[in-house]
Formats: C-alpha cells, sequence, structure tokens
C-alpha cells in the first residue's frame, strides 16, 4: 500500500487513494491484478492525476486576470497538492482543498474542491464538487486523467484490445499543438464507435473529442474481461498515450486547453464553467469492471 493512501475495498475491486492530489494510485481486481498504471518513470510518472482549475495549458503557462498575469502549469495544480482526509471507510474516501495563498498566486479565486470515491461492488464512482465561496463568478474546469494498463492482464496482446464507444462518433476530432488545442482538425478514428489504438495514433500526442455523442466507453479485448467508463456529465473525451508505453489514458473532461487562437482572458477561455457565488457545481465519472466485455461490436454491426 503507498504511503499515506487510504484504501477502498469490495468484492470486485480495491482501490488506494493518496491524499495527494486526491489521486487513485491503485485499481486492482479480485485476484490482485492491476487495472491501473503504476506511475513507472520511464514512460510518465502519473497515474490518475485529478485536472483543476484548468485542462491542458494555457498560451504560455499565463492565466490574465483583470489586467494581471498568473502563472499557472498544465493541468492546474490540484494534482501536486496534499488535500484533507474528511472521511475514510471501507467504501467511502472524501477529500478537500481549498483556496489559500499560495493558491491564489496561480489563481486569484476563491473556491472549496471536494473529492469523493464510493465504491459499490465492480463499479468505481469518482465525484468533484467545485463549490464557489468568492463573490465573484469563479471560472473553472475539472478532468480525469485514469491510466489503465494496456495490456489488461486478461489475456491479449496490446494489439488486440479495442475500444467502444457507446455510440458512433463521426464528428472531427483535435490535437495538442505546444499543449494548446489544434484549430486544425482531423478525420475520427473510430470505425463504427469501434477505435483500434495503436502507437502510431499517439504520435502526435494525444486524440481529443470535443463533440461526443457517447457516454461511457469500454475497454478490452473481445470476449475476455475489461473496463467501462462512463461520465454521464462530462461533455469532452481524451484519449493518450506514449507509443511503446503500457497504458491507455481514458480522460472524461468538462473543459480543454486553450485554443491556439483563442481569448488571453481567462474568463473567455472556452469550454470554462461559470460558476455563481455560493453556487456548487459537479463533475463524475464511474469506472466498472466487466466480467466479459462481450464482442465489443459497434452500433453499424449490430443494426443501430
Amino acid at each position: 500500500m503507498s504511503e499515506g493512501a487510504v484504501r477502498l475495498k469490495s468484492e470486485f475491486l480495491q482501490v488506494e487513494i493518496s491524499p495527494q492530489g486526491a489521486e487513485m494510485v491503485a485499481l486492482t481486481d479480485r485476484e490482485g491484478r492491476d487495472l491501473l498504471w503504476n506511475g513507472d518513470p520511464a514512460f510518465w510518472t502519473g497515474r490518475a492525476p485529478l485536472l483543476f482549475p484548468i485542462v491542458g495549458r494555457l498560451p504560455n503557462d499565463q492565466l490574465l486576470h483583470e489586467g494581471q498575469v498568473y502563472c499557472m502549469a498544465q493541468h492546474g495544480f490540484a494534482r501536486r497538492r496534499a488535500f484533507t482526509l474528511e472521511e475514510a471507510t471501507d467504501k467511502v474516501v472524501r477529500l478537500a482543498l481549498h483556496d489559500d495563498e499560495e493558491t491564489r498566486k496561480q489563481y486569484p479565486f476563491h473556491f472549496s474542491l471536494t473529492v469523493t470515491y464510493t465504491l459499490a461492488e465492480a463499479t468505481l464512482t469518482i465525484e468533484v464538487e467545485v463549490a464557489n465561496t468568492g463573490e465573484g463568478v469563479l471560472p473553472a474546469s475539472v478532468g480525469f486523467h485514469p491510466a489503465f494498463r494496456w495490456p489488461l492482464p486478461y489475456g491479449g496482446a496490446r494489439k488486440d484490445h479495442r475500444l467502444v464507444f457507446e455510440k458512433a462518433e463521426a464528428e472531427a476530432i483535435h490535437r495538442p499543438v505546444g499543449g494548446l488545442l489544434s484549430t486544425a482538425t482531423e478525420p475520427n478514428p473510430a470505425v463504427d464507435a469501434i477505435l483500434e489504438p495503436t502507437d502510431a495514433l499517439f504520435e502526435r500526442d494525444a486524440l481529443i473529442f470535443l463533440d461526443l455523442r457517447s457516454h461511457h466507453v469500454r475497454f478490452g479485448v473481445p470476449g475476455e474481461p475489461g473496463l467501462e467508463v462512463a461520465f454521464p456529465d462530462m461533455p469532452h473525451l481524451g484519449l493518450w498515450s506514449k507509443p511503446g508505453a503500457p497504458f491507455l489514458c481514458i480522460e472524461p473532461w468538462a473543459g480543454y486547453a486553450s485554443p491556439e487562437s483563442g481569448p488571453s482572458e481567462f474568463t473567455e477561455k472556452p469550454g470554462l464553467s461559470l460558476i455563481a457565488p455560493g453556487d456548487t457545481k459537479r463533475f463524475a465519472m464511474a469506472i466498472r469492471w466487466l466480467p466479459d466485455v462481450g464482442r465489443l461490436i459497434g452500433p453499424h454491426e449490430a443494426g443501430v
């Protein structure tokens, strides 16, 4: 067990969450087989970081607000901060982060960020609540960034894995350019809702789906156990790996990187949630272990 981590356990899954970044650092099945990437620095030290208050990068890593410039790195600061553990049982873990002098040097807003992990049988739900504790509008984005083993530990090589969207996705996708959102687009690589992940697909960085019809995807080898990632209220999705790396990140987002030619004033940045004073906005995703992901057929093959 990782130092300082707390554990959730059910008949189907075990989860470890670190107060550092409120990050899930281990996810195993009932046999103890790893489903989550282990953070090997040879490829990438992350495992499942929480992205807040931005997803992606800002131009020159600078936040401009009311004539003042603040420096904030890619994906924001939450993943680098120690959260306070507020509740820990074998089924629920709740952690919190509040603005302070250090966060306001990067992000001049008052907030309360609460992350709740709930494990019920074969489903882990991760809920993020962002509360505006200030007097002005709170502009924020939230993203999830879990990295799953690729291949999963159930038989089948990396080339045998498939990612299946709930619905057929035909809208063009974007790529990051220097960490910013490309203005250019390219054809959607999912055919009849089925995407075949390959190293070549990630040679030019992540795939960014801004206009999603789907609210969940399934990942695995046809006929073997696998995972379903559900994101009912997250409008965007990123997929990322490094060529040759044994992980695939499936990233539900509410927000995305600044466009290459976007506005400089932070509150005008596309994709932000604008939370009124005193209000709270909820963001959530769920990871479900599947004993058999099925044949992974798409809508066309199913006759839909």
